[in-house]
């Protein structure tokens, strides 16, 4: 999805992404923090926490991370969008180590909070992932997931378009994918399930994006009202969904041993009734 999130409607997503995840963090506090793929968007930015690292799956997101030549290009995957130069961006978070979603070399209860930004969607196994951050994950941890809308203007494009390639309806399948083949959509609803089952509770959950499924800038921009009024009339229908949840543990009470012997009551007089 790199080259898609240089487009216009990716660069329009990233901006929304940004500010939730800058509004989320900057309250957090602990000593540990994770972000889990997406190194287009340092979302740890504003948070204070003394240790904060960034992930990725593979090396072949690294290499795309680096600045390209003078003059060079991205191609674009899909789409249609136009290619636009790759500038290098000094305020991007640094890679820290490149590891598997689902096999996170960190011992349990060992993070206070760990972002998830479109992770699950191009994860194979993605409710494999959510498991393994509950793993690593403090008691009272938060996770921070985002992730594309199923249910949005921008969802029912591309499975219009999934949906004609499927069956061979050139119909169907005009005009191409709006968003990358890669990963695949997780409902929030669905995703809300999950986070329960694994003993997760919802604090927030917020949706973005209003504007349809167009491709250039001048189009956003005209639509832009619309951003407006999704929020009021029909927010759950946003382009993107952003959550925030809350590892809970259920509470015990250690029963220590009685080092003070119990006191034994002292036998009081029976009265004898008709005593002579």
């Amino acid at each position: 999805m790199t080259d898609w999130f240089h487009t216009p409607p990716g660069r329009y997503l990233l901006g929304w992404e940004k500010t939730q995840f800058d509004l989320a963090v900057s309250d957090l506090f602990g000593y540990n923090a994770l972000q889990l793929g997406l190194p287009e968007v340092d979302t740890l930015a504003s948070n204070r926490m003394p240790h904060r690292w960034l992930a990725l799956h593979d090396a072949a997101e690294l290499d795309a991370l680096r600045p390209a030549k003078p003059g060079a290009t991205t191609g674009v995957a899909g789409g249609g969008h136009q290619a636009v130069p790759r500038p290098a961006d000094p305020g991007r978070a640094r890679v820290a180590l490149i590891t598997d979603a689902a096999a996170l070399p960190f011992p349990a209860a060992s993070l206070d909070l760990v972002v998830l930004p479109h992770t699950l969607e191009l994860s194979a196994d993605p409710h494999h992932v959510l498991r393994e951050v509950e793993r690593v994950l403090v008691p009272e941890g938060r996770v921070l997931i985002s992730g594309l809308n199923p249910a949005s203007l921008w969802g029912l494009r591309q499975g219009r378009g999934r949906l004609g390639a499927r069956l061979g309806l050139p119909s169907l399948s005009s005009p191409p994918l709006y968003l990358p083949e890669a990963g695949d959509f997780i409902g929030p609803w669905r995703l809300r399930d999950w986070l329960q089952l694994l003993g997760f509770e919802v604090e927030s959950d917020r949706y973005g994006c209003y504007r349809p499924a167009v491709k250039t800038d001048k189009w956003l921009e005209r639509m832009a009202w619309m951003d407006r009024a999704g929020a009021r009339w029909w927010p759950i229908f946003g382009a993107v969904y952003f959550v925030v949840a809350v590892k809970r543990v259920p509470g015990m009470r250690l029963l220590g041993p009685a080092w003070k012997p119990r006191r034994v009551a002292a036998a009081r007089p029976v009265s004898v009734a008709n005593r002579h």
